[in-house]
């Protein structure tokens, strides 16, 4: 396994629409692996692969104290939602900013997991969350991007600062 580099907004590469996956073989089983250890080294509780600019639809996430229930989606697609819900979210590319975003309560998504075998799960609460965040990476959309455009700039006037910070 090995260690990716995240991509940080505002990378242009972020706003890549991932593609869908052929096929589960042992490349994408790798991309998995890799992208679990580093969601995990980075304290994160999921990761698309558009995220370590890998453009096809996988998604890894994981919400147990222990980090010891990986949860894997592949070609995920929300085919229902109701309710709606709002949350402080984080994100591994948008590092030390939190905001509040309004999302869907609940969701129904169908996907492969880390085999190639289907799956449909209905999910509310955090997972739910987790969820749509992921799959917005795959569409090319980081999630400050529900925020004002005032907020968009003071977030990224506040990560420009602390990039020339850690140089």
């Amino acid at each position: 396994m090995a260690l990716l580099s995240i991509l940080h907004y505002p990378d242009e590469r972020l706003h890549t629409v991932a593609k869908p996956v052929e096929k589960v073989d042992a490349r994408i089983r790798q991309l998995i692996a890799d992208m679990a250890e580093t969601m995990y080294a980075s304290r994160g509780i999921g990761l698309a692969a558009t995220q370590v600019n890998v453009h096809e639809q996988v998604v890894v996430m994981d919400l147990s104290e222990e980090k010891n229930d990986l949860q894997v989606f592949i070609n995920a697609r929300i085919t229902q939602h109701s309710g709606e819900t709002t949350h402080e979210e984080g994100c591994l590319s948008v590092p030390g900013i939190f905001e509040t975003v309004t999302r869907s309560e609940q969701v129904t998504v169908e996907a492969l997991d880390g085999e190639g075998k289907p799956f449909t799960l209905e999910a509310d609460g955090l997972l739910a969350i987790c969820i749509q965040h992921e799959l917005d990476h795959l569409q090319g959309k980081v999630f400050v991007e529900y925020l004002s455009r005032l907020k968009q700039n003071r977030i990224k006037s506040k990560l420009k600062k602390q990039e020339k910070n850690t140089l």
